[in-house]
């Protein structure tokens, strides 16, 4: 291959390049993305669903202008370092790579070697350029961007989940995206990458998207989009693969199936989500999981915990149930503490999961195999039917979730007990 063939290979090819690597999902789409990537002379936003190999491509991409220009300081920019640091060895890799170094031995007459090579810096012998920076940084939201100057800026899903549960993180992010401004050289540029999760997020700031949903790709099948749409709450669809935003009115759980046989939530366990007075109600779960399916019963009452654990207890053993699970968070493991000079088995934790990511993980992960059983509260099964990311009151959906996490596999990491 002569060194015309092999810079044209990469500057127009750059997909057939990735499938040569073993990227063998990529398809014409992904060239046009890389070539942009590569070759755009002005700053830009690609927002492409989930699972559509954007950082794929933009592996190969940095990867690329390091070859063809190697003069060039690159900064590459995720929300946390450690995601930064899989890309960069994807880098490392893609450039220590037999048929990339083949090509290099075709364009430049040497071989490639890393001169820096480490969890965020990535430089090779190619460049001649005397400042000393490496040719590639990764850096998280959080690095220091001071006296640090780049000529391409490559940001990639700095805006994510916690952008949407929370409006101190969406103005961190966009803080720190307007101060790449001042870090690019003249001429330079920022190319954006991700997918959108809130319309008042960091995307808000950046060029107009072009937009490259579930639908357009072709790289999700119907059955597959069918699937995750069951899978997930129809705003977190929207964001992550229509590339859309919806009201936060909109309804996440629906449709609930009730008046099972009681005695099928028998033998379970129990959570209580505790009220101390004022607005908040407090709510009681029994569940019991049977070949998958989860039957829940459920009570709420708008009274504190002291006023109504009679009735709690009462329940409790009615249904037979195993082991109380309380959170210490407000109390101090006082409702623990009261539960088990009853001679109740009680499992106290400290809750550290955001409520909104943790329902509208467990609960709407599990939504379409719960089953209420008669008996259960209708202010229950409303509250939590009612609830989306803005409602006033959570206490039932937060306490069937906690239900849903302690059978899941991750019940020990996330639940932390204090004692047993």
């Amino acid at each position: 291959m002569t060194r015309a063939e092999a810079v044209n290979f990469l500057l127009t090819r750059p997909a057939a390049f990735g499938r040569l690597l073993g990227f063998t999902k990529l398809r014409a789409v992904h060239n046009k993305w890389l070539v942009d990537m590569i070759r755009g002379k002005k700053s830009k936003t690609l927002q492409g669903h989930r699972g559509s190999f954007k950082t794929t491509c933009l592996s190969i991409a940095l990867a690329v202008i390091m070859i063809l220009l190697p003069n060039k300081r690159i900064l590459f920019m995720r929300k946390t370092d450690d995601d930064v640091k899989e890309v960069i060895r994807q880098v490392q890799k893609i450039l220590t790579d037999p048929r990339t170094v083949f090509l290099v031995q075709c364009i430049y007459g040497v071989p490639l070697i890393l001169t820096t090579a480490n969890a965020t810096e990535l430089s090779t012998n190619l460049t001649t350029d005397v400042r000393g920076t490496s040719q590639l940084v990764g850096m998280g939201i959080g690095g220091s961007l001071t006296g640090k100057h780049f000529d391409f800026i490559f940001t990639d899903d700095i805006v994510n989940l916690k952008d949407r549960v929370s409006k101190a993180e969406r103005d961190r992010t966009k803080m720190i995206y307007q101060e790449l401004a001042n870090i690019l050289n003249p001429n330079g540029r920022i190319f954006n990458t991700g997918t959108p999760w809130h319309k008042d997020d960091a995307f808000s700031l950046m060029p107009a998207p072009e937009k490259y949903d579930c639908y357009s790709t072709g790289l999700l099948t119907k059955e597959q989009i069918e699937e995750l749409k069951q899978r997930m709450l129809p705003s977190l669809f929207a964001a992550n693969y229509e590339l859309r935003h919806i009201a936060a009115e909109d309804v996440i759980f629906d449709n609930p199936t009730m008046n099972e046989d009681a005695a099928k939530a028998e033998q379970g366990f129990t959570h209580i989500d505790a009220a101390f007075g004022g607005a908040d109600y407090t709510a009681l779960t029994i569940c019991k999981r049977t070949d998958g399916i989860y039957y829940v019963f459920g009570k709420l009452w708008h009274k504190g915990f002291e006023e109504v654990m009679p009735q709690l207890l009462s329940y409790h053993r009615q249904f037979k149930a195993g082991r109380i699970y309380v959170e210490d968070n407000g109390d101090k493991g006082f409702v623990g503490k009261m539960l088990r000079n009853e001679g109740e088995r009680v499992s106290i934790y400290h809750e550290d999961m955001n409520k909104f990511v943790k329902i509208t993980s467990y609960l709407k992960s599990a939504w379409q195999n719960v089953r209420f059983v008669t008996g259960t509260d209708a202010d229950y099964i409303a509250q939590i039917c009612d609830y989306n990311e803005n409602a006033e009151h959570d206490d039932a959906p937060d306490s069937a979730a906690c239900m849903m996490r302690i059978y899941s596999r991750k019940a020990e990491t996330d639940y932390k007990p204090l004692w047993n």
